[in-house]
């Protein structure tokens, strides 16, 4: 065991959880690689769970950080004016295509699910959401209790009355072989029967990932959000779109996610990505909805200038390089050559995502089993060969990537090389044993 690592279990909870059986320690990076204390280096496709978005030493955002803290201001408040807090709200509303939009910036996604949480229950004066099944939004209390996911819920209490919905489970027996447009009818069936027998009076809203990050990038066929939606509308039930994962871009075919279902929602989440590193979530919401609250509040690190300058610079240099095209063009080369290759290898039991964000599901090839193991087995191979992946899943058994949106297409075909490289030795083993 190395020195930081017994100092990291000394003083660190045993639930954060380490990669790898020797974790290692990330100090340097540039582009799309990483360098570890060894000096071994990797090419990033988990990109620090997917936030850093654009990459490592990027100049205009390192820049823009630096000429801020020239100016020996790191934080003031949202007391005061900040400039760069209202230009990215400005960026943040037109993008949104919400009506009206305002914005209100925090420091991650856990507390921007809150800050949506809240306006909802608070707008439709009720405490009963509706949630996904396999859902993850967050750590806190609140976010934790729409989170769908034994692995991550640590406590049935609740400050909110929540009830689940199908929608990103087609693996369940009762969708198994289902078309797109039969699964999206039995789910929204599904939804009416909710509505009609377990909740009582008014409900606040709906909070869904359009592709589920720790689920394992599972998600719902295209459409499905906007059938769910028309049954909302009807009840004026509001709609909360999760983009911690899927915004600026990422899928490919969608600046946000929502989109590729046709839908403009109520209210949007976001973070990770949009700080290409540093700390930065917040909601962008009708503005009645943001601005219905009566109590004054505040966020005394959410939005700080030392973050808007990064978050301005990041999403600047996502829409003036044309990202998402680039999203959609390389993410289009791995899933394909995923595709393309997983009928040989039994031990992949599925491959699935959008643009830069895909998974490959590994299973037991006798049973068909969900297999954590081989998950972790390949995990360890691609570590070996130079690649970072990351695992996701309800069971634990799905690698989950996504490279910085500045991918280039040699590095998605070396990604892609390596991924199915440590697939056949993975399947081999299995075959042998």
């Amino acid at each position: 065991m190395s020195d930081l690592l017994a100092r990291h279990r000394a003083v660190m909870p045993n639930w954060l959880s380490l990669y790898y059986n020797e974790p290692i320690e990330i100090v340097g990076g540039k582009g799309n690689r990483v360098v570890d204390a060894s000096g071994k280096s990797y090419l990033d496709f988990f990109a620090g769970i997917l936030t850093n978005m654009i990459g490592y030493d990027v100049a205009e955002v390192r820049e823009a950080v630096e000429r801020q803290l020239a100016t020996g201001v790191v934080h003031t408040s949202t007391v005061y004016l900040l400039r760069g807090q209202v230009e990215l709200a400005e960026k943040i509303a037109r993008l949104s295509g919400i009506e009206n939009a305002k914005v209100f910036f925090t420091n991650s996604g856990t507390e921007a699910n809150e800050t949506a949480l809240l306006l909802a229950t608070y707008a439709r004066r009720s405490d009963q959401v509706l949630a996904m099944r396999q859902s993850y939004h967050g750590r806190s209390f609140g976010a934790v209790s729409v989170t769908s996911n034994r692995s991550w819920k640590n406590s049935s209490l609740s400050p909110l009355n929540v009830h689940f919905l199908h929608g990103a489970d087609r693996h369940l027996a009762q969708f198994r072989g289902m078309s797109d447009a039969d699964y999206i009818a039995a789910c929204v069936e599904d939804l009416r029967h909710v509505l009609a027998t377990s909740v009582g009076g008014d409900v606040a809203a709906l909070i869904a990932e359009p592709i589920q990050g720790v689920g394992g990038f599972t998600m719902a066929p295209d459409g499905l959000f906007a059938a769910y939606k028309e049954v909302l509308d009807a009840e004026g039930i509001l709609f909360i779109s999760d983009e911690v994962q899927t915004g600026w871009g990422r899928t490919g075919s969608a600046f946000f996610g929502i989109a590729n279902h046709g839908v403009t929602p109520d209210m949007m989440t976001f973070a990770k990505g949009l700080g290409n590193g540093f700390a930065v979530g917040g909601v962008v919401a009708r503005g009645d909805l943001m601005d219905g609250l009566h109590a004054v509040g505040l966020a005394t690190f959410g939005g700080n200038p030392i973050s808007m300058a990064a978050a301005n610079a990041t999403l600047d240099y996502v829409l003036d390089h044309d990202l998402q095209a680039n999203a959609a063009r390389t993410g289009t080369l791995i899933i394909d050559g995923l595709r393309e290759a997983a009928p040989r290898l039994p031990v992949v039991g599925d491959i699935r995502g959008k643009g830069l964000m895909f998974a490959v599901e590994l299973v037991d090839p006798a049973t068909g089993e969900p297999s954590p193991a081989l998950a972790a087995r390949f995990m360890e191979e691609t570590k070996k060969a130079g690649l970072l992946a990351g695992k996701g899943g309800l069971h634990g058994n799905v690698l989950r990537m996504a490279p910085p949106l500045t991918l280039t297409m040699d590095e998605a075909a070396e990604g892609l090389g390596i991924i199915v490289n440590a697939l056949e030795v993975i399947n081999a083993e299995v075959v042998s044993s």
